[in-house]
């Protein structure tokens, strides 16, 4: 029974003993569950917290929810993406608007990680117990930020300066070649995109260097030769005669060439020789060419004449050595020149003839008037026009200016009378139009005046205007032609000698489609008065030209007149009401 009742003692007390553990895995399996309850509840109840005193770039977003720390981002740095950015190279600067140049702030990359679901007790702490400062990110359109450097680089890109060599004041003067510069764009994207938002608003952009074409080694054999050339006077000697040419007209005589990446300077032979001729007259060729001056209102022939004149072979070479030496003199010798134009040649033109003879009369009461008329007959005679060759009538008379010999006098402008210098000149213009139309001349240019002077004949005339209205024509013979005009105390005669070729016939219409005259008022400073009284009217002329079986086409002039409207200076009393 003893043993019996000891036996069920310790199977009690094993059973006692067992009962006690499992209770204990039991609290202790329990107490791990609430524990791991509690953790992920906490960590689900803080996802949507900001770490507690957590800072973006000074900005408090700590303890915030994620779209309150948003919104707090968004109000304390959304103005910088309105705030310019310079892109700089050198001295050059381009303004760059970050929002439109595809450039912005990634408020949602930097809140990222600071909150949502996370069981990193790291992480659970920071939230609960603190946080950190941290940078606010960027963001960066790269095909918009690309176009807008594109854009920038057009004014940040600078060509490179290329040198120059030149002459001024009998000095030489050299520009030296300077580096241009490129922007490299693609690293210039990565630059900006990254350092926009530095302290000083400034990204450097990042450049390439352009070389000039040549460098300025390239221009120092010109250069120092130039500079001796014109360090001083250069006496040239012939026989006799010296002629003594200053660095000024050494430098008028030269120029600076480049080929094969190499400038060299070259002196211009003719140019040389003339100038020499100008520092000493004497030195002039003697030669003369045959020409053809008037006697008594007829063309003779001036023979041609056998001359001298200096032996030029060389001549720049001859200078350009002289000037490295302390004489500085070059010597040439005299030859024999014949001329340019012979006799024979002058005679072969047959300008000794007349192929039409054109008269207008001219108001003897103007006498101003009459000394344009005067200075424009000798400026045009002895003109001589090549076969096909146009001539102008503007170029003949050369700046219609009182310095060339002209006056003020009576024209018509816009229809009134009014006064300018070269007044007249149009009767000039009216007879050299009328020998060319007459003798079969192609009508390249002109233009009638606005009302019609009985002087002329009506539709055939011809005014001139400086600038403006030119009077042209082509010589459609086959030789030379030479113009000749003078005053006579009534008249203005022009002729054309040489060698006629076209059987011309010049017939005109009535007066047609006439208009009366009215009374105008004409406010100009320099206005006249007219009584008026003449009718306007349109006219037309037709020219044939006609040479054996051969022909031109026909030619038909059409010209509508003004009438002469009576002029009253002054404003228009109806206007005033």
């Amino acid at each position: 029974m003893t043993a019996k009742n000891t036996s069920d003692s310790t199977s009690s007390a094993s059973k006692g003993s067992a009962k006690s553990k499992k209770k204990a895995w039991i609290i202790s399996s329990a107490a791990v569950v609430l524990v791991a309850c509690g953790y992920g509840g906490a960590a689900y109840a803080l996802q949507d917290q900001v770490p507690r005193d957590a800072q973006v770039e000074g900005v408090e977003v700590g303890g915030l929810s994620y779209a309150a720390a948003l919104s707090a981002l968004k109000e304390s740095f959304g103005d910088e993406l309105q705030e310019k950015v310079m892109v700089v190279s050198g001295d050059d600067r381009v303004a760059l608007t970050p929002e439109k140049a595809g450039l912005g702030l990634d408020y949602e990359g930097t809140l990222d990680g600071l909150t949502g679901f996370t069981l990193d007790p790291v992480a659970l702490y920071q939230r609960v117990f603190g946080g950190t400062n941290i940078p606010l990110k960027t963001s960066a359109d790269t095909a918009v930020l690309g176009n807008a450097l594109e854009t920038a680089a057009e004014t940040l890109n600078r060509d490179p300066k290329e040198g120059k060599l030149s002459f001024s004041n009998g000095k030489v003067v050299f520009d030296e070649p300077t580096d241009g510069v490129s922007v490299d764009l693609e690293k210039t994207e990565e630059a900006v995109a990254s350092e926009w938002r530095n302290e000083s608003r400034e990204v450097e952009a990042v450049t390439e260097t352009v070389d000039p074409k040549m460098p300025a080694s390239a221009f120092t054999d010109a250069r120092e030769q130039a500079e001796a050339l014109v360090s001083g006077n250069i006496t040239v000697k012939a026989g006799a005669y010296n002629a003594v040419l200053t660095p000024n007209a050494l430098a008028n005589a030269s120029a600076f060439t480049t080929e094969d990446s190499k400038v060299s300077l070259v002196v211009g032979n003719n140019k040389l020789t003339n100038a020499v001729i100008a520092a000493n007259s004497s030195l002039k060729s003697t030669a003369r060419d045959a020409s053809v001056v008037f006697k008594n209102q007829v063309p003779v022939v001036v023979a041609s004449r056998t001359g001298r004149a200096i032996d030029n072979t060389g001549l720049n070479s001859k200078v350009l050595e002289a000037s490295t030496t302390e004489a500085r003199t070059a010597s040439v010798a005299f030859t024999e020149v014949q001329p340019e134009v012979t006799t024979a040649e002058v005679k072969s033109w047959g300008l000794t003839k007349k192929i039409v003879e054109f008269a207008t009369p001219y108001p003897t009461y103007d006498s101003t008037r009459t000394k344009n008329l005067v200075a424009g007959a000798k400026k045009v005679t002895g003109v001589i026009v090549q076969p096909g060759e146009v001539f102008s009538l503007e170029n003949a008379l050369g700046p219609i200016t009182t310095a060339n010999g002209f006056f003020e006098s009576g024209v018509v402008e816009d229809g009134f009378s009014t006064t300018a210098v070269g007044g007249g000149l149009s009767q000039i213009s009216t007879q050299l139009f009328n020998v060319g139309f007459l003798g079969g001349m192609d009508d390249v240019e002109h233009r009638p005046h606005s009302r019609w002077f009985d002087r002329y004949p009506a539709g055939r005339e011809a005014t001139l205007w400086s600038g403006q209205i030119d009077m042209k024509w082509r010589n459609t013979t086959d030789k030379p032609v030479l113009i000749q005009t003078y005053v006579t105390d009534s008249e203005v005669v022009s002729v054309l000698w040489g060698t006629k070729k076209w059987n011309v016939t010049v017939s005109s219409t009535d007066p047609y489609n006439k208009t009366e005259p009215e009374t105008v008022y004409n406010e100009a400073e320099k206005c006249v008065p007219e009584t008026g009284g003449q009718e306007g009217f349109t006219i037309t002329t037709t020219r044939t030209r006609t040479n054996g079986s051969a022909s031109l086409p026909t030619d038909k002039l059409t010209w509508t007149y003004r009438p002469w409207n009576e002029v009253i200076c002054g404003e228009d009393p109806d206007k005033k009401d």
